[in-house]
């Protein structure tokens, strides 16, 4: 079931839209001058991270510890490139810094490492561990009595680890109704397609068997995604698991569902053409925009 809403004007949307195509310019730039990195799954995920962080959760770049924000953890941390795309964009550190990513000395760790950059909640790498941190949180915060909304984003591949699970269980167990998980379902991993590495399917029917509810949705359409969101937070005495569908390499015609894209990074060559086709939609969506 998905339940939907008219809480935002197209002109918002339209809006929302422009700041994942500046974050997917951004990520194709930043991975060419690291020279390496993950370069699919990110683009697949700017339309949510594009609704998180500029419509859905409540934060303060400023402040990245104000005491009422929202938290979100990564839990595939190799996607990182999306998420610091997005903070700087939204204005945690300067956008010219992105082109430090994983070079020496760098706040721009290859994954989020918590101490390093200021709005990071956690470090990841090892698959498998952000559910377990974040229904730690969020019973954290629930035991303070406090309202704050917790959002782990994992990859569907990182669904082969049992650790996710058995954080799960832990999960319904205690109602943890401030908990949210956002599957990025783009059946690609390192090795292939999620369907003939390890059969996740049917994904809703584990999540609900294992005491979730659950939501399945378009990760590109961001009035969905924010709805889904919205009604997460609505559902009282469980945790909610969004499912969302994702193309990897999204925005790139060339790149999508090629799962060797899963960890490389474009060439100088081909950083010209894809920012070209990036800023070509760019032009597209703001001629909607003026229509």
């Amino acid at each position: 079931m998905v339940w939907y809403t008219k809480s935002m004007t197209d002109e918002r949307i339209i809006e929302l839209e422009l700041k994942a195509n500046d974050i997917r310019q951004s990520i194709i730039e930043m991975l060419e001058e690291a020279g390496s990195g993950h370069t699919a799954g990110p683009l697949g995920m700017s339309d949510m991270f594009a609704a998180l962080y500029f419509e859905v959760m409540q934060h303060d770049p400023k402040n990245p510890d104000w005491d009422e924000r929202d938290w979100l953890f990564l839990s595939n941390g190799h996607t990182v490139p999306v998420r610091y795309a997005t903070m700087a964009h939204a204005g945690y550190f300067p956008v010219e810094e992105l082109l430090t990513l994983r070079k020496f000395g760098t706040r721009l760790q290859g994954h989020p490492e918590r101490h390093a950059l200021p709005g990071i909640e956690h470090t990841s790498g090892p698959l498998g561990t952000g559910l377990g941190q974040a229904s730690g949180v969020a019973t954290g915060l629930r035991l303070d009595g406090k309202k704050n909304h917790v959002f782990c984003i994992t990859g569907d591949g990182e669904l082969d680890c049992g650790n996710i699970w058995e954080s799960a269980m832990f999960a319904a167990h205690n109602g943890l109704s401030n908990l949210t998980a956002i599957v990025d379902r783009n059946n690609i991993q390192i090795n292939g397609a999620t369907e003939n590495v390890m059969s996740l399917e049917d994904l809703s029917g584990k999540w609900e068997s294992f005491g979730w509810h659950v939501i399945e949705i378009d990760g590109h359409n961001i009035q969905q995604f924010v709805d889904a969101v919205n009604q997460a937070k609505a559902i009282q005495n469980k945790p909610t698991c969004i499912i969302a569908h994702t193309i990897p390499g999204k925005g790139i015609k060339e790149i999508e569902n090629e799962f060797q894209w899963h960890g490389k990074p474009p060439t100088a060559e081909e950083e010209k053409r894809f920012l070209k086709e990036l800023r070509t939609m760019r032009g597209k969506i703001e001629a909607t925009h003026s229509e």
